[in-house]
């Protein structure tokens, strides 16, 4: 009931603003209403918890440009958990690994964001990947930084 209800008010939908900038790019994969595992063990300001796993719906889409994931909790709106052109350096704080279960975006130690944090933190879009989907790609694993907003906002602690 959950899955049907989100997809008839759109909540995993790629907005259309930035399904007209994917398209422009050339599509390889395009995936939405795709069910993300949240798991985090750890503590940030306003949040400690051992074990927490949570779910929410995205997207996951790759292009000729870019791997792009988003997470939506209402109609319309999706907040980016990775967006990243092949093109960009690579970064050390999040391993995003792409294999056919999907994307996972792994944080080991959240201390590299924040000083304050502690513990770890993984995101796993689930959108099967065939192999010829995974030979197009530029890249199955690359590294990012992410600013502590990031985890803030997939622990569900209001920051600014």
């Amino acid at each position: 009931m959950a899955v049907l209800l989100r997809k008839m008010l759109g909540i995993g939908k790629l907005p259309d603003d930035i399904r007209e900038q994917v398209e422009a790019e050339g599509v390889i994969h395009l995936a939405e209403f795709v069910p993300v595992t949240f798991k985090f063990s750890g503590k940030v300001p306003g949040k400690t918890a051992k074990g927490n796993i949570r779910s929410y719906v995205g997207a996951l889409v790759l292009t000729n440009r870019r791997l792009l994931g988003t997470l939506s909790t209402v109609p319309k709106k999706a907040g980016r958990a990775i967006d990243h052109a092949w093109s960009y350096d690579s970064g050390s704080m999040v391993t995003a690994t792409l294999d056919a279960s999907g994307l996972t975006l792994d944080v080991p130690d959240i201390s590299v964001v924040d000083p304050s944090f502690a513990g770890s933190m993984s995101l796993h879009f689930k959108s099967a990947l065939s192999e010829d989907v995974l030979a197009r790609v530029p890249q199955r694993t690359l590294g990012y930084d992410v600013p502590p907003k990031f985890v803030y906002s997939a622990c569900g602690v209001p920051r600014a």
